[in-house]
């Protein structure tokens, strides 16, 4: 099975990168496509075919992953659309804000011959095979749809969605990741001032928050249960706890969610 990414800026190039590293893809059967030749030059020398013309990129593939700006994705669907053979190919469009009312009526042919098409919402920890990927199958059989969540739990974690829910997943997930970041920040910041250098700081809280996820993930635990086990009677951490919720720790985090999906 062979895999073509079209533009390869930041999720582009991070999904690359993801592929390259996981099971699923040979890096000679990944192709990445960019106009810009900087774009391409991580990937020179690692096996993977680099061009920048976007219509071969997309013949050569079974999946066919658009990842550019929503503004100029028209553009590069129609550019492909003549040399994608509808019978064999999927499609994948990564672009938050888009509808597959959208992208059908670009790619549609005249005798209503539509290609299978999955909207997609990785993150940047795609590079790492560390990603929170949405997938919403559009006249996908379940087959396909089982495919293309193969691909992207080979690079994370997946969830197939109704379209629905998809801006929800994006800041959720894909915004969620600079959330979670800014909170790996704050808290380094923190450990300066409690008299940290700063690497060490940084070093306590990434290893600190790796093990809060470990946790989750290995027992199925609510965070309330873990959080219990950890907040004695008039201690330090409920008191922490509490200063971080008497300034709207909970409250900012979901208002920011909400944010996002306006």
């Amino acid at each position: 099975m062979k895999i073509s990414v079209i533009g390869v800026g930041a999720m582009g190039g991070a999904m690359v990168q993801g592929f390259m590293k996981g099971d699923m893809f040979a890096c000679s059967d990944i192709t990445a496509s960019n106009p810009s030749p900087d774009a391409l030059d991580k990937f020179s020398g690692t096996g993977v075919n680099v061009t920048s013309d976007n219509r071969q990129a997309a013949a050569l593939a079974d999946i066919v992953c658009v990842v550019v700006k929503p503004w100029i994705t028209e553009k590069v669907l129609k550019e492909i659309k003549p040399v994608l053979d509808y019978r064999r190919q999927m499609l994948v469009v990564v672009a938050a804000g888009l509808r597959s009312e959208q992208i059908t009526e670009w790619m549609i042919k005249e005798d209503n011959e539509m290609l299978p098409l999955f909207l997609v919402i990785p993150n940047t920890a795609v590079a790492e095979r560390s990603s929170m990927t949405f997938i919403v199958p559009v006249g996908a059989d379940d087959m396909q749809t089982k495919v293309m969540k193969d691909v992207f739990d080979d690079v994370g974690c997946s969830l197939v969605i109704e379209e629905r829910l998809l801006s929800a997943g994006t800041t959720l997930a894909s915004c969620g990741i600079a959330y979670a970041m800014r909170y790996v920040r704050a808290a380094s910041e923190g450990g300066v001032e409690l008299g940290f250098r700063a690497d060490d700081a940084k070093r306590i809280v990434l290893q600190t928050v790796k093990g809060a996820v470990d946790l989750l993930i290995a027992n199925g635990n609510h965070p309330e249960a873990e959080i219990d086990k950890v907040t004695t009677p008039g201690g330090l951490t409920i008191r922490g706890l509490n200063e971080m919720e008497h300034a709207g720790f909970t409250s900012a985090v979901i208002r920011g969610l909400k944010a996002g999906v306006k």
